[in-house]
């Protein structure tokens, strides 16, 4: 064969190879397509329709408070640096197209439900702000220096959930920060003594019941406050993760009584320690009794390989450490 038979074989030979690999690479996609669309899949499942896809999932797994910002709604902070003392808080929800939020569907009572507590845990503080003429929800507060854990606890109108924003501010002075107080199944909050029956289990919704009593004698005759005989509000120790806890019954079904016993349903979304803030109302005065739980397991929320921790926490006479709340209730604090 001669040299340009040769020659233009070849040629003949690498047209129908190129041929076929355009074929082929349009079949599959153009290079980079196929990244491009997975990264726009992904990143929707995840921001915009938590519920599909595994990122999705793990999310909508996670306990509140832990973001200021979810589902495009964002707990917009008036201020991130407060003065100690007597406080006005302002602070606005936005929704995914920046604005304010103005229409909610009521929870417990209220539009919206505004948690304090300083990173310590101490100082805990409910209470349930208004909203003005311009769309800014503002609160009294009282601040200890140190850093505190704000949460926004509400559901817009239209959104189908609940869900729980929170945010840091640090307030201005000499920061006196206090130890966890122990493991406790009895609090003290004037002359009322509240009980602690039940522990909490992670990743599974558990029963705990809180009963009442006044001087000895079990309190029959508790009063409906948001909507229950009581509100439990369940935070992780480290994070400050918000736990969703939902009361068994309500006033008025014609079967929960207004005490001493009180009951919740509660899920610990790990192991690990818990600080537990009972409101109450009786005579016109809300208070809040405080306890710390020992979620059983590893800390890191992992089925422990070692020995199994006690399953019953032990009682203890606890004495609140100076700057908690636990020994003068809070029926100074807005619970309205």
């Amino acid at each position: 064969m001669t040299t340009p038979l040769k020659l233009g074989g070849f040629i003949m030979i690498l047209g129908a190879a190129l041929t076929i690999s355009f074929g082929v690479g349009n079949a599959v996609g153009p290079i980079g397509h196929g990244i491009e669309n997975a990264d726009h899949s992904s990143g929707h499942d995840m921001t915009d329709e938590p519920g599909h896809g595994n990122h999705g999932r793990e999310a909508s797994r996670q306990p509140g408070g832990l973001m200021i910002s979810e589902h495009g709604y964002t707990l917009a902070l008036g201020s991130t640096i407060l003065d100690s003392g007597r406080t006005t808080m302002t602070f606005q929800v936005t929704g995914p197209h920046g604005q304010p939020v103005t229409e909610y569907e009521p929870t417990h009572d209220k539009d919206l439900h505004f948690i304090a507590v300083r990173r310590d845990m101490t100082g805990f503080q409910h209470v349930h702000p208004t909203l003005d003429d311009s769309d800014t929800w503002r609160t009294k507060l009282d601040l200890t220096p140190g850093v505190w854990r704000f949460f926004a606890d509400f559901q817009p109108a239209g959104h189908g959930e609940a869900m729980t924003l929170g945010g840091d501010v640090s307030v201005a002075g000499d920061y006196d920060p206090q130890p966890l107080p122990p493991v406790n199944q009895t609090a003290q909050v004037d002359d009322y003594t509240v009980t602690l029956d039940g522990q909490l289990t992670p990743g599974e919704s558990s029963e705990v019941t809180l009963t009442v009593s006044r001087d000895g004698d079990p309190v029959t005759d508790l009063q409906p406050y948001l909507a229950a005989y009581g509100h439990l509000v369940a935070l992780r120790a480290g994070d400050l993760a918000y736990l969703h806890v939902h009361p068994d019954g309500e006033p008025g079904d014609g079967a929960t009584e207004p005490g001493p016993d009180v009951t919740f349903f509660a899920t610990a979304p790990s192991a690990g320690t818990y600080r537990l803030h009972l409101d109450f109302k009786h005579h016109g005065v809300v208070r809040t009794a405080e306890f710390t739980v020992q979620a059983p397991g590893s800390s890191s929320g992992a089925e422990s390989t070692g020995p199994a921790e006690p399953t019953q926490a032990p009682i203890s006479s606890e004495t609140p450490a100076p700057g908690t709340k636990e020994s003068g209730g809070h029926g100074d604090h807005d619970h309205n």
